[in-house]
């Protein structure tokens, strides 16, 4: 099972990047994610990083390539959906691209999972749409 969304950013790649890397700020996700807790010691944006999104879904950090501009997350707990007792194996990715003709970036969001018990994508689904939608305003 999965989600797939995508956005079309109207800023370079590198700048992009840079912000979507910091796995502990998501101010640009105006709307969307009204608190951020960075959870534990580890740097934002080094593998094993953990925080707490809204104060309900805990997240971990598990890869980051800067050559390629991509990350790895997974999410561990959350509201019913997304309870870890419900979801099996939830695993996220972020890339950035670069549209070359234009210099903006093209931004994919995906994520997996092996089985659950309710409407995950439902309830991701908007989720990603709407944080997408608030990192492209950011670059208007």
């Amino acid at each position: 099972m999965s989600c797939y969304n995508s956005a079309i950013i109207n800023a370079a790649p590198e700048s992009v990047w840079a912000l979507l890397k910091n796995f502990h700020d998501m101010s640009w996700a105006v709307g969307v994610i009204e608190t951020l807790e960075p959870v534990g010691s580890v740097a934002a944006s080094e593998p094993g990083a953990r925080r707490l999104l809204n104060g309900i879904i805990q997240e971990t950090l598990t890869a980051v390539d800067d050559v390629n501009m991509t990350l790895n997350y997974t999410l561990d707990d959350g509201p019913a959906v997304l309870a870890a007792d419900q979801v099996t194996n939830y695993r996220a990715t972020m890339c950035v691209r670069p549209i070359t003709a234009t210099g903006q970036s093209f931004v994919e969001w995906q994520t997996v999972w092996d089985a659950a018990e309710g409407d995950v994508k439902g309830f991701c689904d908007p989720l990603y749409v709407g944080m997408l939608s608030a990192l492209a305003a950011k670059y208007q």
